[in-house]
């Protein structure tokens, strides 16, 4: 990004910081607003991830002593723990990015990787068009980056709720289908027949 581009987007999220009020905006409304000022689209994620760094390093300077307002900002530091990503520090080019002693960790779209289920599934909360998603996707890796494909599912907070209260309902289904698949496993041929044991009862049945 140019130098003159970055002085005149500091200079117009500090100016919207500072006529907002802490206790209702957002990042994203911040980084909307100067996009409408600027007429310059400041989506793109480096873009993003500078605008973060103006809005972190204001919500700093105006940060209360400990215990003294505490929980001022609420609104603005809650979508930052939603991450839209940061550029501090690269970690093995892998679409990594970690801030805070690594406390947080970010992939190249500015998300925040809340878990990796493998090699190439993750769990990332992102900002779409004002909404919070929960997404769980496979990435592939382009031009040493790791970039999210098609393959997964975006969840709203409210269909990430519904699915949260049905977890107990999912793991009670999930034993019962290992029990079954354990049952069924336990197949032998007895007098040229295909018999079945029942665990349970510890007796052999056709």
């Amino acid at each position: 990004m140019e130098p003159e581009l970055q002085s005149k987007i500091e200079e117009t999220v500090l100016q919207i910081l500072k006529s907002s009020n802490m206790d209702e905006t957002t990042e994203y409304k911040i980084r909307q607003a100067a996009s409408e000022q600027l007429g310059v689209d400041l989506s793109p994620p480096d873009r993003k991830r500078f605008v973060r760094t103006v809005v972190e390093s204001y919500l700093s300077e105006q940060k209360p002593e400990p215990d003294v307002n505490e929980g001022k900002n609420d609104a603005v530091e809650e979508e930052e723990e939603e991450g839209e990503g940061d550029d501090d520090d690269d970690d093995g080019g892998h679409g990594k990015r970690k801030r805070g002693g690594g406390a947080k960790e970010y992939d190249d779209n500015g998300d925040l990787i809340i878990c990796k289920l493998s090699a190439r599934r993750r769990v990332t909360i992102q900002d779409f068009r004002g909404k919070t998603l929960v997404s769980i996707r496979e990435f592939y890796s382009k031009d040493g980056k790791d970039l999210p494909s098609s393959k997964g599912i975006s969840l709203t907070t409210e269909q990430w709720s519904s699915f949260k209260k049905n977890v107990p309902a999912i793991e009670k289904a999930i034993r019962k289908m290992e029990s079954r698949a354990l049952f069924r496993a336990d197949v032998d041929l007895m007098v040229g027949k295909t018999m079945l044991f029942n665990r349970t009862t510890g007796s052999w049945f056709l």
